[in-house]
């Protein structure tokens, strides 16, 4: 059974799932209902590739009588989409305008960490450059989780993939490092 496709789709939905999860923190943190949308986005799309998942999973399990791979591959997208789901949860109490629980709001605030979203534009230096080549992580502290081109996430780009102008990049990193890592993405700032 060449479970190659349908095992392409069920990793794009846990690296999905996983975005989601980013993404709706993020919307929490910031209150911001930009991001918390395109969580939902991302849930329509889960729930497109969730039922194709499902389908191809169970023709192949009718054509080819491996029952228990497909059963297995199932219980991954089931799994990813639960998480999906969760994740559209937490950013709709953003898009709902529902303030979040004292303990939930004092937990995020207290993080070290943080994620920013940000725009590439034309005259940064990461225009046209390999993430490894411009030592992102190292040069600016902040790792590159994801990167939206075209309408379309790649999550957990290598350090070969190359950024471009217009790329929206998900990052996580130090508070302290945002401001610095917003210069370089507009431009003002070189790595």
């Amino acid at each position: 059974m060449d479970q190659t496709p349908l095992f392409e789709h069920v990793l794009e939905m846990k690296d999905t799932s996983e975005l989601m999860v980013n993404l709706a923190y993020s919307s929490l943190l910031y209150n911001n209902k930009e991001i918390a949308q395109e969580v939902l986005v991302l849930e329509e799309a889960m729930d497109e590739l969730y039922a194709r998942v499902k389908r191809e999973a169970l023709q192949s399990a009718a054509s080819e009588g491996e029952v228990e791979k497909a059963m297995v591959l199932l219980q991954l997208a089931d799994s990813a989409e639960a998480i999906g789901d969760a994740a559209m949860d937490i950013a709709d109490v953003v898009l709902r305008d529902i303030d979040p629980h004292p303990i939930v709001q004092m937990s995020l605030m207290e993080s070290d960490t943080m994620i920013y979203m940000g725009t590439i534009a034309p005259s940064s230096s990461l225009n046209g450059t390999k993430i490894g080549e411009a030592n992102v992580a190292s040069e600016t502290g902040m790792w590159i989780l994801a990167i939206k081109r075209g309408g379309r996430w790649l999550y957990g780009p290598d350090e070969y993939r190359t950024t471009q102008g217009g790329d929206l990049l998900l990052v996580k990193g130090p508070v302290e490092a945002i401001e610095h890592f917003r210069q370089v993405l507009s431009g003002e700032e070189r790595l």
